[in-house]
């Protein structure tokens, strides 16, 4: 598979790679991973953070959300305003986890795999972009976003 610009680019925008002791293996049912990444109670209002900060997913800068307080929203991926509504939790996690997996040519870079990665630095290598705990932030605030503000 070859890697994009913006994959690369995405990748290197996380300046902070997730430094974990135990990564959950994901199993995967359908379009869907089914148990947590993480045995700690996710926070929406975490996930929000995540979600826009430079330092942790910066989903901001290839997604959109109305309402969210956030400048220079991206256009290249989809917005996921009301995605609450559209997929499950589960469907969520295996997306921000790795979209590759459902659509190898995707440009989402796989914020939860560790192996089969190009052109990543020494000291970033074996660990995932984000914490399992991390993802399920993200899928906590990504699934109350519903068609209604929340």
């Amino acid at each position: 598979m070859k890697t994009t610009g913006v994959s690369v680019l995405m990748c290197l925008s996380l300046s902070v790679f997730a430094d974990i002791a135990v990564q959950i293996r994901p199993t995967i049912v359908g379009d869907g991973i089914i148990r947590p990444l993480s045995e700690t109670s996710a926070s929406a209002e975490l996930g929000r953070q995540i979600f826009v900060s430079r330092n942790g997913g910066h989903c901001v800068l290839c997604h959109q959300v109305n309402g969210l307080d956030a400048p220079f929203q991206g256009n290249l991926g989809p917005a996921l305003s009301g995605i609450g509504d559209r997929l499950s939790v589960e469907q969520i996690r295996l997306r921000i986890a790795d979209a590759s997996i459902l659509n190898p040519q995707t440009i989402m870079p796989p914020y939860y795999r560790s192996e089969g990665l190009h052109q990543v630095d020494q000291k970033y290598q074996g660990k995932t972009a984000l914490s399992g705990t991390q993802v399920e932030h993200l899928v906590a605030y990504l699934a109350q976003l519903g068609s209604t503000a929340k």
